[in-house]
């Protein structure tokens, strides 16, 4: 969009205009909360697919799991290689089930201790794969505001000198400078909205994943314990 100045020269008003007339302080902030939105919408879908991946392995882990098939079978089937998160914790839980017995047959005290640390270990290994990259999104909702309104305090700054050094306060010669600096704290906006909106989201489904672990993985320790009991 256009709009005559003072002096009759058209003055763009474009997003893009606005940035090349910026001062360079303002074009580094703009750029640096680019930056941050870029990331963190690459954030964001990263962890959509991951989630929605997690949910459809666990789902299909459970089938496979409450099948009534013996967990040795459903072990070897897995092998050394297991896929998804929870075939890695119910690994996790079967292979020290496993180095606890004794070549006699008999188990090493302490077996349900150990199984169950070694689950806690495998499900805080996929508690920490899950919220990667999430701090970074709540930085972003928390700074981006603040950092925008930094530009556009000095974008402001900048329109008043050049107030001063031209001795004219007509709205013609005030607005493009005003209008550069709104264009920082929008931007700020930009990045903060989504990133906050879907940080609370997406720590929300990571929770319930591992919730959803941590309950598996009791119940895997309660058969278990039933079995150490029959021996």
């Amino acid at each position: 969009m256009e709009q005559l100045a003072g002096a009759g020269q058209p003055v763009d008003f474009s997003v893009l205009a606005l940035f090349v007339r910026a001062s360079l302080t303002v074009q580094i902030v703009m750029v640096i909360l680019l930056a941050a939105s870029f990331w963190g919408w690459a954030i964001i879908i990263q962890k959509i697919i991951t989630f929605r991946a997690a949910k459809a392995e666990a789902n299909r882990f459970d089938r496979a799991f409450w099948s009534g098939q013996p967990l040795d079978d459903l072990f070897d089937r897995i092998g050394d290689n297991p896929k998804g998160a929870s075939e890695r914790i119910f690994s996790a839980g079967m292979t020290e089930w496993r180095r606890s017995h004794r070549d006699d047959g008999g188990l090493i005290a302490g077996a349900t201790s150990r199984i169950d640390r070694a689950m806690n270990v495998a499900i805080n290994r996929e508690s920490d794969r899950l919220n990667s990259g999430l701090s970074f999104l709540a930085t972003v909702g928390s700074t981006a505001p603040f950092i925008g309104l930094f530009g556009t305090v000095w974008g402001i700054k900048i329109a008043f000198e050049d107030i001063a050094i031209s001795q004219n306060t007509s709205l013609a010669v005030v607005a493009p400078g005003i209008a550069e600096a709104l264009v920082a704290t929008a931007l700020g906006l930009l990045a903060a909205i989504p990133a906050v909106i879907l940080y609370n989201k997406l720590s929300g489904d990571s929770d319930r994943l591992v919730g959803n672990y941590e309950s598996f993985a009791d119940e895997f320790s309660t058969i278990l314990s039933r079995q150490l009991d029959d021996e």
